[in-house]
C-alpha cells in the first residue's frame, strides 16, 4: 500500500479543513484583542463567547463554566494545584488511580513535596479502578478525587457515573480528565457529577495549543496563571482566539458525527481485534474488550520488542505507539501496562493502535497482515521464543 496509514489519534489528530476555514480570518482579518474596547476586539469576545456557548452544550453545562486553557496538560495542573491551593484549609488528601496521565501523575508527585498526601489507587487486571479501594481510601482530609474518563493507552473506560456518587456522597470534588473521551462518549457533567473536566483541541480533529477545563460553578478553584483579567480572572494572558474558534468547531462537528463516526471506529476495531486474536499467538489484549473506547486497540506480543515492531511498521508505512506520546521517549515499560500486572517482559512488547474516521477496512486488513509478519520475523530471531518453542514441543 503507497500511502501512509495513521494508526495514533490517540497523540493527535489532523484539523478539519472546516476547522482550519474558520480559524484563518482570526490570524488575518479579525486579529484584534478580545480585551481592547475598540468594535475589532469586541467582535473577537462575541466570538469567544459563542465558542464557549457550543462547548458548554456538549457537556450540558453553562457557558461560564469553561475556561479555555493551552491544553490538557495544562487543564490538569490546573485543577489539581488550584484545588489543592484553595481547599488547604479542609483537608490535605487527593485520591487518584495508578493509571493516571503523568499530566496528573507528575502533579500530585509536585504535590506531595509541598505537603499534600495523595493516595493511588489500584485498578484491576482490566484498567478498571477498584471502587471498594477508592471507597476505603476516603478520608476526613480528602478533598479531591481525581480519576481520568478513559485511558490514554488502554482505553478502557472508569465507572465516572458511580466515581462521582461516591465523591458527592463524601462532599468531595470530583476531577476527571477527559482528554480521550471528549467527544468520543456521550458526556452530561450533571449528570455525571463532574466538578472539573479537562480536554484538548488536537485529540477530536481541532488546533493543538487549545484546551478548556470545566468548573462546576460554586467549586472555589483557584487562578492558575496570573497578570490579567481574561477568563473571569481565573487564566491571565490575551485569548488564543484562533485556536478557541477552531476548538469550537471541531467540538461542533464532532457532536455532530459522533454516532456515526464511532459505529465506523468500532466496527474497524472488532475486525483488527479479531483477526489479531485468530492470526497471531501469544497475544494479548490490553483494558476491557467493551468497556474501552471505540477506537482503541492495545496489543501485547510475547517474545519481541515493542520498538522493533514501531521501526517496522513506520518503515511499512504505519504510524503506530507503544503507549501514551508524552512518554515515547522512555525504554521503560508502560506504567498502565505495569499497574494492571503485566511483567516486564510482556509490557515491553505491546503497541497501540488508534483509529480516526478516515480510516478504511482495506487500511486495517493490510496492517494486520504487516504486524503479523513483522512479528513472525521478530520472534525468529528471538532465542526467548525459540526457547519457548522447544520446551512446548
Amino acid at each position: 500500500m503507497n500511502k501512509t496509514i495513521y494508526l495514533d489519534h490517540a497523540a493527535t489528530t489532523a484539523a478539519r479543513p472546516e476547522v482550519v476555514e474558520a480559524m484563518l480570518p482570526y490570524f488575518t482579518e479579525n486579529f484584534g484583542n478580545p480585551s481592547s474596547v475598540y468594535d475589532m476586539g469586541a467582535k473577537n469576545k462575541t466570538a469567544i463567547t459563542r465558542a464557549r456557548e457550543t462547548i458548554a452544550a456538549s457537556l450540558g453545562t453553562a457557558a461560564e463554566n469553561i475556561y479555555f486553557t493551552a491544553g490538557g496538560t495544562e487543564a490538569d495542573n490546573w485543577a489539581l494545584i488550584a484545588t489543592a491551593e484553595a481547599y488547604a484549609d479542609k483537608g490535605n488528601h487527593i485520591i487518584t488511580s495508578k493509571i493516571e496521565h503523568h499530566a496528573v501523575l507528575h502533579t500530585c508527585q509536585y504535590l506531595e513535596k509541598r505537603g499534600f498526601e495523595v493516595t493511588y489507587v489500584d485498578v484491576d487486571e482490566q484498567g478498571i479502578i477498584k471502587l471498594d479501594q477508592l471507597k476505603a481510601a476516603i478520608k476526613p482530609t480528602t478533598i479531591l478525587i481525581s480519576v481520568m474518563y478513559a485511558n490514554n493507552e488502554i482505553g478502557t473506560i472508569q465507572p465516572v457515573e458511580e466515581i462521582g456518587q461516591i465523591a458527592k456522597e463524601h462532599g468531595i470534588l470530583f476531577h476527571t480528565d477527559a482528554v480521550q473521551a471528549y467527544c468520543q462518549l456521550p458526556i452530561n457533567v450533571d449528570a455525571l457529577n463532574i466538578d472539573m473536566l479537562s480536554a484538548s483541541g488536537h485529540k477530536l480533529n481541532g488546533p493543538k495549543g487549545i484546551g478548556f477545563l470545566y468548573v462546576r460553578k460554586g467549586v472555589k478553584i483557584r487562578s492558575y496563571i496570573h497578570g490579567g483579567a481574561q477568563e473571569r480572572k481565573r487564566r491571565a494572558g490575551t485569548e488564543n482566539v484562533p485556536g478557541i474558534i477552531g476548538l469550537a468547531k471541531a467540538v461542533e462537528i464532532a457532536q455532530a458525527t459522533m454516532k456515526e463516526r464511532t459505529e465506523h471506529e468500532l466496527k474497524l476495531r472488532e475486525l483488527m481485534i479479531s483477526r489479531i486474536y485468530k492470526e497471531i499467538p501469544y497475544v494479548r489484549l490490553n483494558g476491557d474488550h467493551k468497556r474501552r473506547l471505540p477506537n482503541n486497540v492495545n496489543f501485547s506480543f510475547q517474545f519481541i520488542e515493542g520498538e522493533s515492531l514501531l521501526i517496522m511498521l513506520d518503515m511499512a508505512g504505519i504510524c503506530a505507539s507503544s503507549g501514551s506520546a508524552c512518554t515515547s521517549g522512555s525504554l521503560d515499560p508502560s506504567h498502565v501496562l505495569l499497574a494492571i500486572g503485566l511483567p516486564h517482559e510482556i509490557a515491553h512488547g505491546s503497541l497501540r493502535l488508534t483509529l480516526g474516521e478516515e480510516n478504511t477496512e482495506e487500511e486495517i486488513n493490510y496492517v494486520v497482515d504487516r504486524t503479523k509478519a513483522i512479528v513472525e520475523r521478530l520472534r525468529a530471531m528471538s532465542p526467548l521464543y525459540e526457547d519457548f518453542i522447544k520446551k512446548s514441543r
